[in-house]
Parts: structure tokens; C-alpha cells; sequence
């Protein structure tokens, strides 16, 4: 391996055995402080709100240290979702128990018509818990918990450059019952509006939600209804040519129901939604197209049940979890050409964790499972999964080596396997299912303040779905199957001091392609990555109320012949807020996105969205 990892490694894993308690009293006082679990303060990224209109699940997500935004310009208007070398549709969205997901591609997948209000902050799974916590998703899970709902609310007003003008409103209550329980709702509403900074970049968006919350002891019951209303302008958003003054047109209504019980021996998570989604794509705002091919005007409605538990009986901690979807491409002006518009599928997953040994602080556990996906359209798959960890408690944390093995599989949407084989879209109906198979060696360190871990992985991806260009044929992308190999190298650090707290990141990767017989000069997706990219985020509390934040990103993106902008870039997110007292009461912000107004484009020959600026004042009580 010529990058150079394994010495930096080898050193680490080192370092850690080193670090295990050296004599009885540590002993006694590590295994104290196991039970107390370890958390650190530092968030992951420091600005939860953006500069050019209000806030979505996907906005966390955006300096995010293993999570890579490709967006199409505003990330909340439209934004791929990728994770260690992957691509839009190998990362899925877990809200609950389930996996929310868009049958038609995966540039909709972040499309979640949920207040981020109503959720926790996401947590990224790979590897082993990606296998057992997703859902169709190859390479990575975001995982997002339903929040508690309190008593009270909040409402923000925002202008900014480009004509930006954005409002929400949240209302929140919480109401005691005679069976020792609580009964909680929150209504919430949020719109914006603005020009772009660019010609026929524009948006109007708007999300309405009710959220309904039961809470009795140990089980949380939550209910959802989200519909949002996007439409967003730009230019080149997904041709790649300038020139075309493309439009996306996204209604989502979102119905989902979740239940978690805790007890003492585990828990378990049972949920269910139904989502439907009406697009209207056009590549070109000027002219008028209906009803007709070309019009590329879809409409698809997906229905899901899930489950996700655990339950510890002696040394064994047995893992589970599953989904079933139905899914339905209700009607397409251009989504015709494939083997069926219907299609029903699931998974299930038992991966048990077996405590080998226990000792002076010691453990040493191992992962051994399977996840079964199934398809009345495609081939089933049976996947293994093996892992083994060795954890050292010490007095302040804990420390650890994880070996694991993980493979996933995953189908692919309508608008690959049904577009017409040639044209704008070039679809491919035989295509099958994709299968992922990774190795990883992860170490790490947890302390009361501190945390950092590095990992290191290979790859390999086999039929992967990818959209490749061919100069024989400038105005077509093609779907295409890809074998990749990719190794790559994680490294996380967080810190927290009383007054600061700092996340910084970094990841690099190498790929290599083999696309069979098919003639492929460039690639829209699978080899659309950063060879190299780094995050750091901040955040200062000047004063009580007072706070400087800081995001940033440099990343060196892999060469790619249809990109025209510079392959290095380097982003940042300031803001400056004043905040509530105590959480209740006024505040203020000032905010930029992409303060360098680096050109930089995210996808090969669609044009970068400038620098963002707003103020943004608010109340909370």
C-alpha cells in the first residue's frame, strides 16, 4: 500500500495497549468508572443553522467529518449524501427504527419533511452497525433518534443577499396524564424564499409538521406528519451544462410512526411510514413540456415496517433488526422502459455480540451474523458480518482496537433501471444487485473531555451503479455497473474546553475502477471524490450569551475532465450569534456560507453556489 498508513497505525494501537491499567488500584478505579458512560460535549460541526434559508435534517450533515455534502447549490435545496467513497444512493436515512427512502433515485433520499427540532443529532454507522441498523444502503447509515418534545417554542426571522428572506415557527406543549405519563405536541412551519446568486437560481420552499408524542416510563410513542413543498432553480443542476436553466419540483408528505421500549436487560424500536413523492424535473425552464417523455414528471409512494432491538442474556447481547418496503413508480413521462414499476423487498439481521473475556478493566468481544436481503425482483443475498474488539477501561475513559468484516448489498432505484437506454438519462433495466465487501481496523480513545479514533479500510464494490460519460455521446449519461476497490484512511479528534470546543477531521481515499466492456471517459459520481479532505469546526463562547462558530473544509477532489473549476478548494461557515438567555428570550445572528466564495463545483461542470450572507433574529420561550 503506497500511502503510508500503516506505520501511523501500527503506532496508535500501540499507544493503546500501552495505556491499560498497570496495577490493582487502577484496576479497581477503572472498573468504577465503567459504569458511568463517557460522553463528549463537542458537537460535530459548529453551525446547525445555514446563511440561505432555514434549517433541514441535512444541514448537520454539511462539514460533517465523515459525511461528504455534494450539493447542488443551496445543500438544503438539493444535496447527495455520500460516505467513505460512495455514492448518492449507497447511504441510507434511518428515522426511528426505519429507513426513509426514495424507490425512484437517491438525490431525494435527504429529502425528510421533518423539523430537525424534532430530531437528535445524526449518527453516522458503518461497517457492522451499518449492515444491521440500515436498509439498502451500501456503504453507510445515518441514524437519526426522535427527540423529546418540550413545553414552549420558538420563531426565527431571516433576509440575506440574493433577495433571501426565510420564517419558521415552532409551538411546543406538554401536558401530564393520570397514568403517570405525558402527553406531547409541537406544530411547526417554515418558508423561504430568494434569487440565487446566479441567473434562474431561485427557490421557494415550505415544511409543515405535527409531531405527537407519548411518553410512560421507559416507552416513547411518536407520530409524524411532514410535507414540504420545494421548488429550486440551477443552472447545469444535473446536465452539467451551465447553459440549461434546470428546475427541480419536489412535493413530500411524510406519515411515520415510531415505538421505542427501554428496559433493563435492552430495548427494542418498531416503526412504520408511508411516503409519497411527486416530482417535476425540467432541464430547461424555458420551454414548457407535460404529460409527455421529456417531461420527466414522476410520482412515487413508498410504504415501510421496521424493527431494531436489543436484548443482553449473560454474555451475549443478541442484535437485531429488519425492514419490509413496498414500493411504487405510480406514474412516469419517462420512467418506462424498465422490467416493473412495482417492487417489494426486505431485510433481516441477527448479529449477536459475545463477550470472550473480562478482566482488569479488559474486555475482548466478538461480532458474528448475517443480514438476508430480499427482493421479488431481484436476487437474494445472504451476507456475513465478523468483528472482534478489545476495550481497556481506564480512569478517565476508555480505549480500543475493532477489527471487523462487513457485507452489505442493495438494489437499485427506477430512474437507473428505467430510463430509456439512450437520451438525457441513459438507463440500463438489467441491472442487479450490488454488493459491497469491507474490512476496517479501527482505534480509538474516549476520554471526559477528549476523543479520537482512526480508521483504516478496504473496499470493494462490486456492480456498483454508477452515471459515466462518453465523448462520443456529450448530451447522455449512462447508467452503468463499476467494480471499485477503494482503501481509505478516517481520522476523528474532538476536544472541549470550558469556553471552546473543537471536531476536527480528516480522510483520504484511493480508488480504482474497472467498468467492463462499457466505454466510460469520465464519471459523474463513483469517481467524483476527494482524494483528500479535512474539517475542523469551532466554537468560541465569548461570553454567556455570545458565540463565535466556525466551519470549515479543504478537500484536493479527484481529477475529473468535465470539471472546469479548480480540483482544491477550501470552504467556510461563520456565524456570529447572540444568544437566549437561559434558552429563553431573544437572539441575534449573522451568518456567511462559503465566506472564500470559492467556485468550486461539487458536481463536474455545475456551477458552485457564491457566498451567502444573512441575519437572522429570533425568540424563544
Amino acid at each position: 500500500m503506497k500511502t503510508g498508513y500503516a506505520p501511523g497505525i501500527a503506532a496508535l494501537v500501540c499507544w493503546l495497549a500501552g495505556s491499560a491499567p498497570a496495577n490493582a488500584a487502577d484496576v479497581a478505579e477503572t472498573e468504577a468508572s465503567e459504569i458511568a458512560e463517557i460522553t463528549v460535549s463537542a458537537r460535530r460541526v459548529a453551525n446547525s443553522r445555514p446563511a440561505g434559508t432555514y434549517a433541514v435534517p441535512a444541514t448537520l450533515l454539511r462539514f460533517d467529518p465523515q459525511t461528504e455534502l455534494q450539493s447542488r447549490g443551496l445543500a438544503e435545496g438539493q444535496a447527495d449524501v455520500t460516505i467513505r467513497g460512495g455514492v448518492f444512493e449507497n447511504t441510507g436515512l434511518v428515522v426511528g427504527a426505519v429507513t426513509v427512502m426514495d424507490p425512484q433515485t437517491g438525490h431525494y433520499a435527504a429529502e425528510l419533511p421533518i423539523d430537525p427540532a424534532s430530531l437528535s443529532a445524526p449518527n453516522i454507522l458503518t461497517g457492522i452497525d451499518s449492515a444491521l441498523g440500515g436498509f439498502n444502503s451500501n456503504i453507510a447509515t445515518i441514524n437519526y433518534s426522535l427527540a423529546t418534545i418540550s413545553a414552549g417554542g420558538d420563531a426565527l426571522i431571516g433576509a440575506g443577499s440574493d433577495a433571501l428572506s426565510f420564517q419558521s415557527l415552532r409551538l411546543g406543549t406538554s401536558k401530564a396524564l393520570s397514568d403517570a405519563g405525558e402527553l406531547n405536541t409541537a406544530l411547526s412551519v417554515a418558508v423561504s424564499r430568494g434569487d440565487g446568486d446566479l441567473p434562474d437560481a431561485d427557490h421557494e420552499f415550505e415544511r409543515y409538521n405535527v409531531h405527537v408524542q407519548h411518553r410512560r416510563g421507559g416507552v416513547q410513542t411518536d407520530v409524524i406528519l411532514g410535507y414540504q413543498d420545494k421548488f429550486f432553480g440551477w443552472p447545469g443542476m444535473y446536465t452539467g451544462f451551465s447553459a440549461l436553466a434546470e428546475t427541480d419540483h419536489t412535493k413530500t408528505a411524510l406519515i411515520l410512526v415510531n415505538q421505542r421500549h427501554d428496559f433493563s436487560d435492552g430495548w427494542y424500536e418498531i416503526g412504520a411510514y408511508s411516503r409519497g413523492l411527486e416530482d417535476n424535473y425540467d432541464f430547461d425552464r424555458t420551454t414548457l413540456e407535460s404529460g409527455a417523455p421529456g417531461s420527466f414528471d414522476h410520482k412515487t409512494q413508498t410504504y415501510a415496517v421496521g424493527f431494531q432491538g436489543s436484548h443482553r442474556s449473560g454474555t451475549v447481547d443478541w442484535r437485531y433488526g429488519g425492514q419490509l418496503t413496498a414500493d411504487n413508480l405510480v406514474r412516469s413521462t419517462d420512467l418506462t422502459e424498465g422490467r416493473f414499476t412495482r417492487r417489494s423487498y426486505g431485510t433481516v439481521s441477527l448479529i449477536p455480540t459475545i463477550e470472550l473475556a473480562k478482566s482488569g478493566g479488559r474486555t475482548i468481544s466478538a461480532r458474528i451474523g448475517a443480514t438476508l436481503d430480499m427482493s421479488n425482483h431481484d436476487s437474494n443475498a445472504v451476507s456475513p458480518v465478523l468483528g472482534m474488539t478489545i476495550r481497556n477501561a481506564t480512569p478517565t475513559g476508555s480505549n480500543y482496537i475493532d477489527i471487523e468484516y462487513a457485507a452489505t448489498s442493495q438494489v437499485p432505484g427506477y430512474t437507473a433501471m428505467n430510463s430509456r437506454p439512450n437520451g438525457l438519462f441513459g438507463g440500463n433495466p438489467d441491472l442487479g444487485r450490488e454488493k459491497a465487501r469491507q474490512m476496517a481496523i479501527s482505534v480509538g480513545k474516549d476520554s471526559s473531555n477528549w476523543s479520537g479514533s482512526a480508521t483504516l479500510f478496504y473496499r470493494r464494490d462490486a456492480d456498483l451503479v454508477d452515471w459515466t460519460y462518453v465523448t462520443g455521446a456529450p448530451f447522455s449519461r449512462q447508467a452503468n455497473p463499476v467494480d471499485l476497490n477503494v482503501v481509505g484512511l478516517e481520522v476523528l479528534f474532538t476536544r472541549s474546553w470550558i469556553s471552546l470546543d473543537l471536531v476536527a477531521g480528516y480522510t483520504r481515499l484511493d480508488k480504482n475502477s474497472d467498468y467492463g466492456s462499457a466505454t466510460v471517459d469520465a464519471s459523474f459520481y463513483a469517481l467524483n471524490y476527494a482524494r483528500h479532505r479535512a474539517t475542523l469546526a469551532l466554537r468560541y463562547r465569548m461570553t454567556d450569551r455570545l458565540e463565535f462558530r466556525l466551519d470549515n473544509e479543504y478537500r484536493v477532489q479527484e481529477d475529473n475532465p468535465l470539471r472546469t473549476s479548480t480540483e482544491r478548494t477550501f470552504h467556510s461557515s461563520v456565524a456570529i450569534a447572540w444568544e437566549p438567555d437561559d434558552g429563553h428570550g431573544p437572539g441575534i445572528a449573522l451568518t456567511a456560507d462559503n465566506l472564500t466564495n470559492s467556485d468550486y463545483q461539487f458536481f463536474p461542470g455545475t456551477p458552485a453556489l457564491g457566498r451567502q450572507v444573512s441575519l437572522s433574529a429570533g425568540y424563544n420561550w
